[in-house]
């Protein structure tokens, strides 16, 4: 509860200096850690600060530093299932640092977007948080904006700008050590749409992985659409050319239901004759898959957080720069338990 002063009214600064029996500058200066203070005065202040249960007020915070408490989030896609929780995890970080968010959909348009970007400068934004629908790098908006920029899922392709995304070559391995972990060695590989570098840094990393144990990968790898419709399809062509598989790597949930459908039409049951996984922890399909389906998780929220933290950090003079790629996670279910 919020001390109050002998007026019955909350404390203010000048109640601060007051106890401390210092100025209102030299006051101020203490509690926002500010040189040239002593160390006896700089205590003195925050004793009293403590004593009255002084809360300083954000809006006289940002105006002293003269910012405006306020960031820009541009997204390429409002209500993708990506974006949704990398949104979700900006702005819960923010909120946590008393800051406020101003949300503009660019709906993958490049001119929107950068029409987006003056807008929220000419609202006076502190910096910018550009979020892309899918991992693949983008050019950069440049440097020249006066306040920072971070880039979020789709990383920029300029060193010097931040970027943070989750890191898909991780995600093809750990997919591929989970199988072998339940006890498979045949392993195959579905692939997604090979113009997306989700697709081919998840195939990079799964045959890392399987090459660390001198495994060649259960029949060719195959790319399509991220569509159940071509999980069937690439199933169908591992059966129907006499493939030997105990295990297959799905590089989407998508992927991965159409996979189960056409196994279970074999006659084929899942995990005891072949383990299925998937990618994007996508829980509409996990769930709703029988059986439940293993399924790496991107993270999207925490690289939401983590993206909103570097831009905070940028605004406070402590710019980032390069790629930070978070680790994904794996969810295990029913579709890869370990072999009896």
């Amino acid at each position: 509860m919020m001390s109050q002063t002998p007026t019955g009214r909350s404390a203010r600064l000048e109640d601060v200096a007051a106890l401390a029996g210092v100025s209102l500058a030299t006051a101020s200066k203490a509690l926002h850690n500010k040189p040239r203070i002593s160390d006896d005065t700089k205590q003195r202040v925050l004793d009293a600060a403590r004593q009255l249960n002084y809360s300083p007020n954000k809006l006289a915070q940002s105006l002293a530093r003269g910012t405006s408490g306020l960031i820009g989030l541009v997204t390429s896609d409002l209500q993708g299932r990506f974006s949704t929780p990398i949104l979700i995890g900006a702005e819960n970080e923010l909120r946590a640092q008393s800051t406020s968010v101003l949300l503009a959909n660019a709906r993958g348009d490049v001119a929107l977007e950068r029409q987006h970007v003056e807008k929220l400068l000419s609202l006076k934004v502190d910096g910018l948080l550009i979020v892309q629908r899918e991992t693949n790098p983008r050019p950069s908006l440049g440097q020249d904006w006066g306040v920072p920029l971070v880039y979020v899922y789709g990383p920029s392709t300029d060193t010097n700008d931040c970027s943070v995304t989750c890191d898909n070559v991780d995600a093809g391995r750990m997919a591929v050590n989970h199988l072998i972990s339940c006890g498979r060695r045949h392993i195959a590989i579905i692939g997604g749409d090979e113009t997306y570098t989700a697709a081919t840094d998840r195939t990079k990393g799964a045959l890392e992985a399987l090459a660390e144990l001198g495994i060649q990968p259960a029949g060719p790898i195959r790319y399509g659409k991220w569509a159940e419709e071509w999980g069937r399809a690439a199933t169908r062509l591992l059966l129907d050319q006499g493939v030997q598989f105990d295990a297959v790597v799905c590089q989407s949930d998508q992927l991965a239901r159409g996979c189960i459908d056409v196994l279970k039409q074999q006659g084929l049951a899942i995990p005891d004759d072949v383990a299925v996984i998937g990618h994007d922890n996508w829980s509409v399909l996990t769930s709703g898959s029988r059986p439940s389906l293993t399924s790496i998780d991107n993270e999207t929220e925490a690289i939401g957080r983590r993206a909103a933290r570097y831009l905070m950090d940028a605004i406070d003079g402590n710019p980032h720069h390069g790629v930070d790629y978070v680790p994904c996670r794996l969810i295990q279910r029913e579709s890869t338990l370990p072999l009896d």
